[in-house]
């Protein structure tokens, strides 16, 4: 418990000093904060990198001159050892949204001026006081949308500013029971197993409801939307997603853990799939494409209750040959 309180902190410490930072003090504060050959992943177009000075130059510092007066607003904050790695090596987790006025062009889309708020999830591995790994998953097309571009058909989904937790009691900054995370890692576990397989012989509604609470709800990403009760959620988006796809690889996540009754994984990629045809609107391509995913879940009892979904459609796409951004943008 000591050790995952002094990588939380680190992590604190981390938002804060980056949060206070001009953008052009980025790479200062990142270089203080990260090992030198610091491993991060994110979305398309930034996708790979390594060092705090790359990552600091071609993320933070030209985030922070877009998004004005740039807030973090955390929904959840966990750490955790990773259940897949045998050394077990800690991560800190949070969620929520990145907000500033959006003042200057950011990946080409131009600014509004108003108030934006950018979903984000992120992943710390933290090893030696120093994060080591990171993934950032933020949530480009939502703030496209913001800017009142469309990048994608009309979605299954309601596009939303999403909310943190319904109980509010995201914010693990102290321990927490760790007999209560690993409930929650089991269910996670137990639905990861239904997911992978889409042949349980149970209906759709039947297999979720093995791990779902009736009630769940279900934050996706722009470009599917969020949906609400299991019923809802399989018309809106589980169903027309099975259906859309054929031959799904296997679940492979890089790290996967649970604190209390939240927990979470990301992967690179989560798994592949060949699109059949109507996922998204849009036509089959014949050629399996590559789905990163981030999901964080909230457990109620036995079951899952909610989920919110990051999924790096931009890159999906890509693979699929069409450039989404691009496209809409016009770079």
């Amino acid at each position: 418990m000591t050790e995952l309180q002094s990588e939380k902190d680190c992590v604190r410490a981390f938002f804060a000093e980056l949060e206070a930072a001009a953008p052009g003090g980025s790479v200062d504060v990142l270089t203080r904060f990260c090992a030198p050959d610091l491993h991060w992943r994110g979305v398309h177009p930034l996708n790979e990198m390594t060092g705090p000075t790359a990552v600091a130059r071609a993320f933070w510092q030209p985030l922070k001159a877009a998004l004005t007066g740039l807030q973090r607003r955390m929904d959840v904050f966990m750490a955790g050892q990773n259940s897949l790695d045998p050394g077990g090596a800690v991560w800190v987790v949070s969620m929520g949204h990145l907000t500033g006025l959006f003042d200057a062009p950011w990946l080409g889309i131009q600014p509004t001026g108003k108030l934006a708020m950018l979903r984000y999830a992120e992943f710390h591995r933290v090893e030696a006081g120093l994060i080591v790994e990171t993934a950032m998953f933020v949530d480009v097309p939502a703030l496209m949308m913001q800017a009142g571009l469309q990048p994608f058909p009309v979605q299954t989904g309601a596009q939303l500013v999403q909310p943190g937790p319904r109980t509010h009691d995201g914010l693990m900054f102290t321990a927490q029971d760790a007999a209560q995370g690993a409930m929650t890692l089991a269910v996670i576990n137990r639905m990861i197993g239904d997911l992978g397989q889409w042949q349980s012989g149970l209906s759709l509604e039947e297999e979720l409801a093995r791990t779902w609470q009736d009630d769940m709800i279900w934050w996706g990403p722009a470009g599917i939307g969020a949906t609400a009760t299991i019923a809802r959620y399989a018309k809106q988006h589980a169903g027309p997603f099975r259906a859309g796809f054929a031959e799904r690889s296997g679940t492979g996540h890089l790290c996967r853990f649970a604190e209390g009754r939240y927990g979470g994984f990301f992967g690179w990629p989560n798994f592949t799939a060949r699109p059949t045809g109507g996922f998204m609107g849009m036509p089959a391509t014949g050629k399996a494409g590559e789905f990163r995913v981030v999901d964080i879940y909230r457990r109620d009892g036995d079951k899952l209750a909610e989920n919110w979904v990051f999924i790096d459609l931009l890159h999906f796409w890509k693979t699929q040959g069409v450039d989404i951004l691009a496209r809409t943008v016009g770079i």
